[in-house]
């Protein structure tokens, strides 16, 4: 596969698979906004905010495929009533757009209830169209997704700290672009051939992030991630270079 065929969308945390016609979004966190209520925060839903934003990303793009790569949902072990009816609204205001798909992140427990129609629910290791692997990032994946060619991950809500002359800290949501750590992969997945791998940013705005140049990426595959050689690039396109280079 061509790296040039994943297209971020500027100014959006989402990604455009332009040979296959995917289009790939990552921890929507639908009903988040009742978590922080409970934190003294005054927020409004980002439902209707991020379905407006998909649909004129759809209408533009027009893609056959729509990935969602896991936490759909926010509220664990169960929904809130306010939760289950945002995603409900949020699948049925995409689901004429294209083929759906559901990689589960670990806060999607009874994502399977909403199921429907054109939605096609993967398991939680990951699955691949043709040499893509996709996965959320928060369980081991299968042998078979680490013999793809690019993998595309999600579940860190990838940021960059960025500190101006005034000491003042700054984080930007950002894509990460790198691949594993040879030995480290091997010693897992004997039969891997190290595939790329593309950290998608979160794409509701409230989730938050973890500053990928001063912790690392969370999950089992954080470790074996080449980090220090990782490329950054904020939303608008800013290659910020190498992690190794910001910390």
């Amino acid at each position: 596969m061509n790296s040039s065929d994943l297209k971020p969308i500027q100014n959006e945390s989402a990604l455009f698979i332009e040979n296959k016609k995917i289009l790939v979004i990552a921890d929507l966190h639908i009903g988040i906004e009742s978590e922080l209520r409970g934190k003294g925060l005054s927020v409004t839903s980002q439902t209707s905010k991020m379905i407006d934003c998909l649909k004129k990303i759809c209408s533009e793009y027009n893609p056959k495929e729509i990935v969602l790569l896991g936490d759909v949902k926010h509220n664990i072990p169960s929904s809130t009533i306010s939760e289950r009816k945002y995603i409900a609204n949020f699948l049925n205001s995409i689901k004429d757009f294209a083929n759906i798909h559901i990689v589960p992140g670990n806060h999607d427990g009874n994502i399977q209830n909403y199921i429907f129609g054109n939605i096609k629910l993967h398991p939680s290791q990951g699955f691949k169209i043709d040499n893509i692997g996709f996965i959320h990032g928060h369980r081991w994946p299968s042998q078979d997704i680490l013999n793809a060619k690019q993998i595309i991950m999600a579940h860190t809500h990838p940021t960059v700290m960025l500190i101006d002359r005034l000491k003042h800290m700054n984080f930007e949501p950002c894509w990460i672009k790198t691949n594993f750590i040879e030995e480290k992969l091997i010693e897992k997945y004997p039969e891997s051939n190290n595939p790329n791998v593309l950290i998608v940013p979160a794409f509701n705005p409230l989730c938050g992030g973890i500053a990928v140049n001063k912790e690392g990426i969370t999950g089992p595959l954080g470790k074996m991630i080449n980090m220090d050689e990782a490329r950054i690039y904020l939303l608008d396109g800013t290659d910020l270079g190498m992690v190794n280079n910001l910390k």
